[in-house]
């Protein structure tokens, strides 16, 4: 069982950053691939970002590619989400999840339905 918290959401100018923190309970949390999920009112959720449980690949979608930065600290059971150069369109929930990964298994990083636990969402706000 893995419960996750996340944090550091905001109202942000657009061009401006912020970074999101996803606190992780649980002794497995390496064992875990990670998710940052966005969901603007009225949308489905989606994926912005991923990362496998060793950091060794991480994977974005293409409206936040070259902005956002998945990035994890298993020390410390935590997943983070730099998000810099913030477009007013980015303004969402954003959901950190997560899904054990077992060696060599291929998941679908971007499906909903592939993440086992969710945090509870914190909003972002980016003003024009």
């Amino acid at each position: 069982q893995v419960q996750l918290v996340e944090s550091g959401g905001g109202l942000v100018q657009a061009g401006g950053s912020l970074r999101l923190s996803c606190a992780a309970s649980g002794r497995t949390f390496s064992r875990h691939a990670m998710g940052w999920f966005r969901q603007a009112p009225g949308k489905e959720r989606e994926c912005v970002a991923a990362i496998s449980r060793r950091s060794g690949r991480t994977y974005y979608a293409d409206s936040v590619k070259g902005r956002f930065t998945i990035s994890r600290d298993n020390a410390n059971n935590t997943v983070y989400l730099q998000m810099n150069s913030l477009k007013p369109e980015d303004t969402a929930v954003y959901y950190c999840a997560a899904f054990f990964q077992p060696f060599g298994s291929s998941p679908n990083w971007w499906g909903v339905e592939q993440y086992d636990y969710w945090g509870q969402g914190t909003q972002v706000t980016v003003s024009s």
